[in-house]
């Protein structure tokens, strides 16, 4: 099997190599427009939303939360994906309704670079867990952490995505994201196919865990619904496609990928969720899958990991180039520097995967709980259209954000046990929920001081 998938993954990668343009224009590397100007249409630009947000640690996670929490777990992490909805409605407010080009130029004007640092911190963060989190799936695949098949592969898809993201920035990504997600369509029904002609989906199987609101399922579902709302806002891949097209374009890109990508997760974490419903006592979720499934049907389940994340990575190599060169100016936007960034996250990536926690959910939640600091931006200056909302709030809740995830970090690696004995979703459902009020009542309490301190109109 593993050479079949080596082969594969040569394939896929030869056609993503022929596919990259080299541009010649800055404009086209960062910007990711044709030659001529073009925007990206409706289909190539709701394939490349999907693409890069169904990568392989998503796929890999939602069919691992259904083989241990049952339909539950999988629905949860599919709740994810609202972040479509929450994502196009950011954008529509920020560009169309406010006029800015992105989210670093509104932080900027209301908090000043406050605004830009703790934003810029955030989503630095969040490039460099994609990265690792996406080449780790690969190593996974191909061998034990440590082997030297996990090495050879790690590193061999690294320097594969490298080139080709390197040919042609964002322009290369999105032709390459709509050839990636044709295939990974085909191969996912395929792959459904195989399932159903066996026989395995059947409502037992999907139901062989019970709801039961204290379960880790259920909870981590409440986790998602309060995280969705600022989780799109720190991903710099889908806020990138969103200022490429015109306002309907983008409202109708937001929307398709929203129930595109919802299904597509619930389908392959529906393996994970059989794979528990008949596992042997002991058993993972992968040798369950193998003995239920065939070594075929193993195949196209690794050949949609591979496809999501070199389609994921591509994209998030180019963001990186963009945050550094284009939104942050540490740099001139050249592709030169474009390119050297790009290599530079990618080897930041490399380390984490040799030296960091393999807890592919934890990349998530950490990143989650941080975004939320973004949440009463969103619900007061971004929807609320709130000028008065002094620094102190936003760096305060930034603090805070971030304390959160570190405690949930150090909490569910056992660390540390200040949040008591009770499971780490629940633990997480506590924090976001705290992350949430707190911030908040930080912007409210900030808004009242700024009104309260503002001078009364003389009368004359």
């Amino acid at each position: 099997m593993a050479l079949s998938l080596a082969i594969v993954v040569g394939i896929v990668a030869a056609i993503s190599l022929f596919l990259s343009p080299k541009v010649n224009n800055d404009q086209t590397f960062f910007k990711g427009y044709s030659k001529d100007g073009e925007q990206p249409g409706l289909l190539l630009l709701t394939f490349s939303q999907v693409t890069t947000w169904i990568f392989a640690r998503s796929l890999l996670n939602a069919a691992i939360l259904g083989f241990y929490y049952g339909i539950w777990g999988t629905l949860a992490y599919a709740a994810y994906y609202l972040s479509f909805l929450t994502g196009g409605k950011i954008i529509d407010s920020l560009r169309f309704q406010h006029g800015y080009q992105s989210v670093q130029e509104f932080l900027n004007d209301r908090f000043g670079r406050w605004g830009t640092s703790c934003y810029n911190f955030v989503i630095g963060l969040r490039l460099i867990s994609e990265v690792f989190a996406n080449i780790l799936v690969i190593g996974i695949l191909f061998g034990a952490a440590g082997s030297s098949s996990y090495t050879f592969a790690v590193v061999l898809f690294a320097g594969i995505t490298l080139i080709y993201s390197m040919l042609g920035g964002l322009k290369a990504s999105l032709r390459t994201d709509l050839f990636q997600m044709v295939l990974f369509l085909v191969v996912l029904a395929l792959l459904s196919g195989m399932v159903l002609f066996q026989g395995h989906l059947s409502v037992d199987n999907l139901m062989f865990k019970a709801f039961d609101i204290t379960e880790p399922g259920p909870i981590l579902l409440l986790v998602a619904f309060l995280q969705v709302w600022s989780y799109p806002m720190h991903d710099p891949v889908m806020m990138d496609r969103g200022f490429l097209a015109d306002r309907e374009t983008t409202r109708k890109s937001f929307l398709h990928a929203g129930w595109i990508s919802v299904i597509c997760i619930i389908v392959f974490g529906a393996l994970g969720v059989i794979a528990g419903a008949q596992a042997i006592s002991g058993e993972s979720m992968n040798t369950a899958l193998l003995r239920l499934l065939g070594d075929n049907a193993m195949l196209l389940f690794n050949i949609t990991l591979v496809i999501s994340a070199m389609s994921t990575l591509d994209s998030t190599l180019s963001s990186s180039s963009k945050l550094v060169a284009v939104d942050m100016k540490l740099m001139q936007a050249s592709r030169f520097n474009g390119r050297a960034t790009m290599a530079v996250f990618m080897l930041l990536g490399l380390l984490c995967v040799f030296l960091g926690n393999k807890d592919l959910f934890s990349a998530v939640a950490v990143s989650g709980t941080a975004s939320m600091y973004l949440a009463p931006v969103i619900f007061f200056c971004l929807w609320g259209k709130q000028d008065q909302v002094p620094v102190w709030s936003y760096v305060s809740t930034f603090v805070l954000a971030i304390a959160g995830a570190a405690i949930y970090f150090v909490e569910s690696a056992g660390h540390t046990h200040l949040l008591g004995d009770s499971h780490k979703y629940t633990k997480l459902l506590f924090i976001s929920a705290g992350v949430m009020i707190a911030g908040c009542t930080l912007f409210w309490l900030g808004i009242l001081s700024n009104r309260n301190s503002q001078p009364l109109p003389s009368s004359t």
